[in-house]
């Protein structure tokens, strides 16, 4: 499947032919963490362009890293599977991204925002334990962002889903959260607590008192958020 041989028996030169194309490792991530279908997965890569995705998804397929089977009763819908060998690299990514935490300076790592992904992930991660019963609607507004990309709603029901939409649901919001893009980036990495941006005006809170005073335990963080920043 490489585009490129190391030509060496190496098996870390011949692990990287398969893993170390652009957009793989990336790709896994969002297998690991659960997605499998194809536009779940372009959710997670928003900006891996469709046809990178497909292709990559059949290198995968072929080197026994990925399945792909239809969907139950939905022919033309595939869902995509990590095999055996395909798990056994949760821990190469997840080593990955404690390295990126701790080393990466974070002035880097938020120079890439992008709101989709970040809601995407928020949605991924979030804890439902913390929430009220029934149906929660929270509404993100992302006031420095143009009209198109500034509000998100996350619609939790904590016994069976979360959504995230981009358009007006029309559900009665139960909480607002107004702040910019870069503040609610630092707080999901675990760069700066909710408690530290409000008292900055940096995040502002309206609505439920319950799901304000719970944020940061109910917020979906980054996995790599406890991870200890060992460089600037």
């Amino acid at each position: 499947m490489a585009e490129g041989s190391y030509n060496q028996f190496c098996p870390v030169a011949m692990a990287a032919e398969i893993l170390c194309t652009r957009w793989t490792i990336v790709l896994l991530r969002e297998l690991a963490a659960g997605s499998t279908r194809f536009n779940e997965l372009r959710r997670g890569v928003p900006r891996m362009s469709p046809a990178l995705l497909a292709k990559r998804l059949r290198d995968l397929e072929a080197a026994g890293v990925v399945t792909r089977s239809p969907l139950a009763g939905e022919a033309e819908i595939h869902e995509y599977r990590l095999t055996a060998a395909g798990r056994d690299l949760k821990a190469v990514v997840e080593a990955m991204g404690r390295w990126g935490q701790r080393w990466v300076e974070s002035d880097a790592s938020l120079r890439n925002l992008d709101p989709n992904l970040l809601m995407w992930d928020m949605r991924r991660n979030l804890d439902t334990t913390p929430m009220p019963r029934g149906r929660s609607t929270i509404q993100f507004i992302y006031g420095e962002l143009p009209e198109a990309r500034r509000n998100w709603w996350l619609i939790v029901e904590p016994e069976a889903s979360v959504d995230l939409c981009s358009v007006d649901p029309g559900f009665e919001v139960d909480l607002y959260v107004a702040t910019d893009l870069r503040t609610m980036t630092e707080i999901w990495m675990g760069y700066q607590t909710v408690a530290r941006a409000k008292d900055d005006g940096k995040l502002l809170l309206t609505g439920s008192r319950k799901l304000e005073a719970a944020l940061q335990t109910w917020l979906g963080l980054s996995p790599f958020a406890k991870e200890k920043k060992l460089v600037a």
